[in-house]
């Protein structure tokens, strides 16, 4: 059996749907191939169930501090079932909200795998049938998977990944991490809220890796109070009968007891089992796929967007790669040309950056100038009890314009988005700083900090 399709979307991720809705919008029908869940792992076993997760570890730790509103409380128990009966809730909410946008924009959706026969020409294997799809153009939303350490094998019950830790209905008694960056920290300092004895494996010489180590250190105070144990520059060998073996950086071996590990060291491209040898498609020695601003492959008339492509492994990435695509397809001048991408750690307290970092700016040239301020200074944060952290703005001297923002601290998640904002269109100092925000609100951090990098911020002292 063979159907022709004008356009055929593999992966129904935050990339995939979102391309295939987007061409529908344009009015163009498409084909989506999805062989497991529509809404790909980000809203099944990603970012929506997570926050999930974290929410309700943050909400225990308010109701715990509510005696300091003068609200008087028993201690409170954390029941997994119930939370699982609500994550699958919201699961159920959003995904079923994307099929009904697919429905109303013309999107085949389809469940099963799909492989390269040809440049154009795809297998779809359903559990009823298999069909030959011929495509003018084929869109690849393959997304990524976690990378398996030696030693450390995958089964779902003992080695496990984010998705089973996801489900638990009970909180592990010993939880073993393999890897603190950002999924390790969040779920890690979720479940040792919940009662989680915590223990952190890291092979680099700080948590969250990558980030800038001023926001590090404030979430590292943070794990400390959780009880949560951490080593650095620790190298996980082995996890076996309850125990898992690492060795630490002076050479002594330990044997961490573990009802649970969960290995978060990384993850590579679904790039390895959808046939692109015989499409000819070309990928980066490791799987990635390249394409150009366009998200244009090598191959005329077929795109790849999201993880598949490279880093950020971010969802927002992915779901603005897929606009571009569905547009470039769609004959519009379209390019992934962003100034900026956000990147957010839902942690307790939250991280979020944007841009570039003061070493970063100087490493391309600029003479950068920092403004901070502090969330002890901020009327809201104190109000609310919230004041471990602060904002940091990136500027180069000479135009003042902004080139970065980084944050730590209550709700930075939703700040950023601001001065995301703010280095897309090019915005200076002045336009943070001489923009009006409400009072008390915690934006007004970000208005300040532009202050702060020139030498006028009201409620801090101005350093000598």
């Amino acid at each position: 059996m063979n159907d022709r399709v004008e356009n055929l979307v593999i992966g129904s991720g935050p990339g995939g749907y979102v391309a295939a809705i987007r061409l529908g919008q344009l009015g163009r029908e498409s084909m989506l191939v999805e062989k497991e869940t529509l809404g790909g792992v980000c809203l099944n076993v990603g970012c929506i169930p997570s926050k999930v997760i974290v929410r309700a570890a943050k909400l225990m730790k308010q109701i715990q501090r509510a005696q300091d509103f003068g609200i008087e409380t028993s201690q409170p128990k954390i029941d997994l079932e119930r939370l699982q009966m609500w994550k699958k809730n919201v699961v159920d909410r959003v995904t079923s909200g994307v099929a009904y946008l697919c429905k109303g924009n013309r999107v085949n959706v389809v469940y099963g795998e799909a492989t390269f026969q040809t440049q154009h020409e795809v297998q779809v294997r359903t559990k009823d049938s298999t069909t030959m799809v011929s495509a003018d153009n084929v869109i690849i939303a393959t997304g990524s998977r976690p990378v398996e350490l030696p030693g450390f094998k995958f089964d779902g019950k003992f080695v496990i990944t984010t998705t089973e830790a996801l489900s638990f209905t009970e909180a592990p008694n010993n939880f073993v991490i393999i890897g603190g960056g950002v999924s390790g920290l969040e779920l890690g300092m979720a479940y040792a809220q919940f009662g989680s004895h915590v223990t952190v494996i890291e092979m680099l010489d700080q948590l969250l890796p990558g980030i800038d180590l001023g926001l590090v250190r404030v979430v590292e105070r943070a794990v400390k109070k959780l009880g949560v144990e951490t080593h650095l520059k620790a190298r996980a060998k082995w996890a076996k009968d309850g125990k898992v073996s690492a060795q630490l950086a002076d050479g002594r071996e330990i044997e961490v007891p573990a009802d649970k590990v969960m290995v978060v060291v990384g993850r590579r491209p679904n790039s390895d089992h959808i046939g692109l040898d015989k499409a000819g498609v070309k990928t980066d020695p490791a799987g990635f796929i390249q394409v150009n601003a366009r998200m244009q492959t090598n191959v005329p008339g077929v795109y790849a967007i999201g993880d598949v492509v490279g880093m950020p492994l971010l969802a927002h990435k992915a779901s603005k790669q897929g606009v571009v695509a569905a547009e470039v397809i769609s004959g519009q001048a379209s390019a992934a040309d962003f100034k900026a991408i956000p990147s957010a750690v839902w942690t307790d307290p939250e991280i979020a950056t944007v841009g570039l970092t003061e070493a970063e700016a100087r490493k391309q040239g600029y003479d950068p100038i920092v403004g901070r301020f502090p969330f002890t200074a901020l009327g809201r944060a104190v109000a609310v009890g919230e004041t471990d952290g602060f904002i940091k703005v990136v500027a180069d001297k000479e135009s003042e314009r902004i080139l970065g923002a980084h944050m730590v601290g209550a709700d930075v998640t939703d700040l950023i988005s601001e001065a995301t904002l703010a280095i897309e269109m090019g915005a200076t100092l002045d336009d943070l700083a001489l923009t009006v925000h409400p009072h008390p609100t915690l934006p007004e951090g970000l208005m300040e900090a532009a202050e702060a990098a020139k030498g006028k911020a009201i409620d801090i002292l101005r350093s000598p």
